[in-house]
């Protein structure tokens, strides 16, 4: 059974390759070198194994028309969520095309863009489990999530006061198959990759979502790159306002975004207003 579970996981595109290879998008070469980003290449539906080789994904469509509307091209790596943050403050990429939850933390050292998608906390259980109706059916529990996530955090703060047990994978198929296989009784993960990852396991299903834990995801840049924040924030308010964003939302995801999601909504100055890093400014963007 639990190999029928892993070819059900491979077919989905929810287990990791051995190696991603980089993916370019964007606007033919240029003058100007490509920009770099990365993602982790194992989260499902925003950026997974293509066959033709590279990735594809919500976060792969997203960033090739964000590239294009800057006129760059862009490479686009794949690797460890839990290492992309550093690769990029270390000067390997000029910001993530992953999804990254906007966390107050984040913004005190990180350059945002303002969120295109909401993103809040969800579990996903191996289906005949018992449901989780709040936070205290989770009591005594393992929960596994993928590493260096607010998945994590969330586990980790949260471990004395339930008695919890954190699993942390470097992928987030790892985290979901040891659901699967009964090591651990709930994931932990974004409502987009849980919902997915449930559509395509028929063992899996999506339940409990934490209630006030919507957040922005958002990109960052290093904290000294205001001018990428600002080209990015641009491209991107553009994208909300020609219905770009939507369009790849309900591809993506299986559902248009209502008038008031991320997807539509251009939020004013740069960056999520009310966290470290927001600047007032009006946004400027040429989208014409």
């Amino acid at each position: 059974m639990i190999r029928a579970f892993l070819a059900t996981l491979l077919g989905a595109g929810l287990l990791a390759a051995p190696a991603l290879a980089q993916t370019t998008v964007g606007a033919p070469a240029g003058g100007q070198p490509p920009l770099r980003c990365a993602v982790d290449g194992t989260f499902a539906p925003h950026a997974f194994p293509s066959l033709q080789g590279g990735v594809q994904g919500f976060q792969i469509d997203l960033f090739d028309a964000v590239a294009k509307r800057l006129g760059r091209q862009l490479v686009i790596d794949s690797a460890s969520f839990s290492g992309l943050i550093p690769a990029m403050n270390a000067g390997r990429y000029d910001f993530l095309c992953a999804p990254v939850t906007v966390t107050e933390e984040r913004a005190r050292s990180l350059l945002f863009t303002e969120g295109y998608l909401w993103t809040e906390l969800q579990f996903g259980i191996r289906r005949g489990t018992t449901p989780i109706r709040s936070e205290e059916d989770l009591r005594g529990k393992t929960v596994s999530v993928n590493k260096g996530t607010p998945y994590e955090q969330w586990v980790r703060n949260n471990a004395e006061r339930l008695g919890l047990t954190l699993l942390a994978f470097d992928s987030q198929p790892d985290a979901v198959q040891a659901v699967l296989q009964g090591r651990a009784y709930a994931n932990l993960s974004g409502n987009t990759v849980i919902k997915y990852s449930a559509a395509r396991t028929p063992q899996f299903i999506a339940d409990f979502a934490l209630p006030g834990t919507r957040f922005h995801w958002g990109t960052p840049t290093r904290q000294d790159n205001t001018a990428m924040r600002a080209q990015l924030e641009e491209a991107i308010e553009c994208l909300k306002k020609d219905g770009t964003i939507a369009r790849l939302s309900e591809k993506w995801f299986g559902a248009a975004p209502k008038e008031d999601d991320a997807e539509r909504v251009p939020f004013p100055g740069y960056g999520p207003p009310g966290l470290p890093g927001y600047d007032a400014t009006p946004v400027r963007a040429a989208c014409g």
